[in-house]
């Protein structure tokens, strides 16, 4: 890293892997902010828009499937639902220009939305659906929404991660599958990977413009609705496919660990969940800082990939060399470019 940036090393926040979303905003009066929350009507995505919402925010949901957006979010008050397919460029362009024609500023940009190891589909540009749906079509709207984000003043955009990304980094030049074997697994740690990289390049793109980045490892949550493509046999262990023979020592990896473990491997909830995502959001402990990836409510440590167990960030998810080529990677893509 550079004398500039952010050190990956916990900041001592006080909170932990018990922490809830509610717990982290306290008494903090969000009134007059505006977010968008991808994701947001359900799983942790749900709970992190109930919960700016009910701490004063205006929170912006967009929705694939609004039936079941506007049956989550019943009740929650400053809640405005959206129609909006990350799968469709067009349907991304759309979305973020109504925003924009409303003139509000953006303060806080959760990209929570996500699938997790999904059958092998397409999208209508021949894109891998992990890899289109996790990284690109995120990094689409970040760049349709960054007028709004620099009209906020101090901005902060966060990208739901996991620790899968641990599973697998970035194929630049295969990143679509059209090469290489499919692997599912493969698949959702490439995009997951991308999401840290991408936080990594955008907060050293656009700090100075007031907008600081985050990538975030929410937990291992059973029931936040990420794992419907699983079969019931498939939630425990991850193995990394053998293939991958640099990544021998990770073939072992658990993702998943018994209720009562403590920290990274706990199994939490949905309201803990949420909870690292709402303070990288909001927290004043963060001023001047960004990105950096992060988990149980702090900023996480940089790890060899040879640990295993645990928390950390792994050296190919910050590695700021492949920040920059993914960003050019992710441009060409999607032929949308940061005005930045």
């Amino acid at each position: 890293m550079n004398s500039s940036a952010t050190p990956q090393a916990p900041v001592g926040s006080g909170f932990g892997a018990g922490t809830t979303a509610e717990q982290v905003i306290g008494n903090l009066d969000l009134s007059g902010k505006v977010a968008i929350v991808t994701g947001g009507y359900s799983g942790i995505g749900l709970e992190t828009a109930r919960v700016l919402a009910g701490a004063g925010a205006t929170v912006i949901v967009p929705a694939r499937t609004p039936d079941k957006a506007r049956a989550a979010a019943a009740g929650i008050p400053r809640l405005e639902l959206e129609a909006l397919d990350l799968m469709d460029p067009a349907s991304i362009d759309s979305f973020a220009r109504r925003f924009l024609d409303s003139g509000r500023p953006l303060h806080m940009l959760i990209n929570s939305a996500g699938i997790m190891a999904a059958p092998l589909a397409r999208d209508t540009r021949g894109y891998e659906s992990q890899f289109a749906t996790n990284h690109l079509g995120h990094f689409q709207l970040t760049a349709r929404l960054l007028p709004a984000l620099k009209q906020a003043g101090n901005a902060r955009v966060i990208s739901v991660t996991s620790r899968a990304h641990r599973l697998g980094g970035v194929d630049l030049d295969d990143p679509n599958f059209t090469h290489r074997e499919y692997d599912k697994w493969t698949a959702y740690a490439q995009s997951k990977t991308a999401n840290v990289l991408f936080a990594v390049a955008l907060d050293e793109k656009a700090k100075d413009q007031g907008i600081r980045a985050f990538a975030v490892h929410p937990g291992l949550i059973p029931s936040s609705g990420i794992g419907r493509f699983l079969e019931p046999e498939e939630i425990g262990v991850k193995p990394v496919p053998a293939a991958q023979e640099e990544q021998k020592q990770a073939q072992e990896v658990k993702l998943e660990q018994p209720a009562g473990s403590a920290g990274a491997d706990r199994m939490k909830t949905v309201e803990q969940g949420a909870a690292t995502s709402v303070w990288c959001a909001v927290s004043g402990q963060l001023a001047g800082m960004g990105g950096v990836y992060c988990e149980d409510v702090d900023l996480s440590e940089a790890v060899p990939a040879e640990i295993v167990q645990g928390s950390g960030v792994w050296p190919w998810a910050v590695d700021r060399e492949i920040a920059e080529r993914l960003w050019t990677l992710s441009e060409q893509l999607t032929g949308v470019e940061f005005a930045i």
